[in-house]
């Protein structure tokens, strides 16, 4: 008997879909706990919550949500273009940056092109990447975990149109410092897109300019998102500093309205609220700190991180991850990235930390 999924695009087909990190309210009805009983450390959101500027300018928008928002998120681009020193027409926004992604692969990718990431890179990529039929390449990284630029430049093909620098990593956390991503820029050839996804640099102590490389005038896209220090995951809204060729190509590309109301105008507020971001890194410093104490105490192997997440080498890395999520600590284990015996770890609140390192111990001893 025929299926409809027969006619489907092999592609497709042989794609895993994205995992994302488990629910609290499907973790709270399995265990018959109450929400509030479960800490998630999954996800790495952000445990501040939103700015209360952004809370105020959701609950003002919502008397608006019978129109259509602005199209071109007027508001919001003109506010980054301010921000980063550029023309209007080199800003995007999409609902999270993994549209923007999605729409790079749109405009660049299709059978017998190639992409370019670091093994351990969000898992977004190879998805994207094969959902246009296009070829994933991937670049072993460093002894240290940190992206090989080098082994990159080798890489690169005529057929290679994007490639993905992720800083820091997600799940790793490293960082690609300026001197060795100048000498990186200096050798990508003029078909090639470099992409910077910088969803955590928030949270890095030190910061590579990339926006140079925009002002320019090379392929370059920069990528962030307000789903981390900014905490409005929920709402999914995203950026991108880039060319006036490459936005353009970009706008082309995306669905109309593709950034709701509330999203428009939480974004504008939060990026008020300076405070409020300073607060979110600080939340995260101090928990790395708390974390980082018990795992030297044990004896444990981790990744020092730049990003709001850990990478702990507990060994049995899903069979950490279900008894966790027995005690109601939600973490994340890593099969899908190849790394099967981690979990990554947001840094939560004290009382979160706390609550996932007791049972933690619990488990490791």
């Amino acid at each position: 008997m025929s299926t409809i999924t027969q006619y489907a695009n092999q592609y497709v087909l042989d794609l895993v879909a994205y995992q994302p990190g488990k629910p609290i309210e499907e973790t709270a009805r399995e265990l018959g706990l109450k929400v509030s009983d479960i800490v998630k450390l999954a996800s790495n959101e952000n445990s501040l919550g939103p700015s209360p500027k952004a809370i105020e300018a959701m609950q003002k928008a919502t008397m608006g949500a019978h129109i259509y928002p602005d199209g071109a998120s007027y508001t919001l681009r003109s506010k980054l273009a301010e921000r980063f020193g550029v023309d209007f027409q080199q800003t995007v926004v999409g609902s999270g940056s993994s549209e923007i992604i999605e729409l790079l692969c749109h405009a660049c990718l299709h059978e017998g092109i190639e992409l370019i990431a670091a093994k351990h890179s969000f898992s977004m990529y190879p998805i994207m990447c094969k959902l246009f039929g296009a070829t994933y390449v991937e670049v072993d990284n460093k002894k240290d975990w940190s992206h090989d630029l080098q082994g990159m430049i080798k890489a690169i093909t005529p057929q290679t149109r994007l490639i993905f620098i992720t800083n820091p990593t997600n799940p790793v956390g490293t960082m690609v410092f300026q001197e060795e991503m100048d000498a990186f820029m200096e050798q990508v050839p003029n078909h090639v897109i470099v992409a910077f996804d910088e969803a955590y640099i928030d949270f890095a102590d030190v910061k590579p300019d990339t926006l140079k490389y925009v002002k320019q005038g090379k392929n370059v896209i920069i990528l962030r998102t307000f789903s981390k220090a900014y905490g409005l995951a929920g709402l999914r809204a995203g950026y991108g500093i880039t060319t006036p060729e490459i936005a353009d190509l970009l706008n082309k590309a995306r669905t109309p309205f593709n950034m709701n109301l509330m999203a428009q105008a939480a974004t504008v507020a939060a990026l008020d609220d300076e405070a409020h971001l300073a607060a979110s890194v600080h939340l995260v410093n101090e928990g790395k700190k708390q974390f980082y104490a018990a795992f030297d105490k044990w004896g444990i192997e981790y990744i020092p991180s730049h990003g709001n997440f850990i990478l702990v080498k507990t060994g049995r890395g899903r069979e950490i991850f279900n008894s966790c999520l027995a005690h109601g600590v939600i973490l994340r284990h890593m099969d899908g990235y190849g790394l099967p015996d981690y979990v990554r770890i947001t840094v939560g609140n004290e009382r979160e930390n706390a609550r996932c390192l007791a049972v933690l111990e619990s488990l490791l001893n």
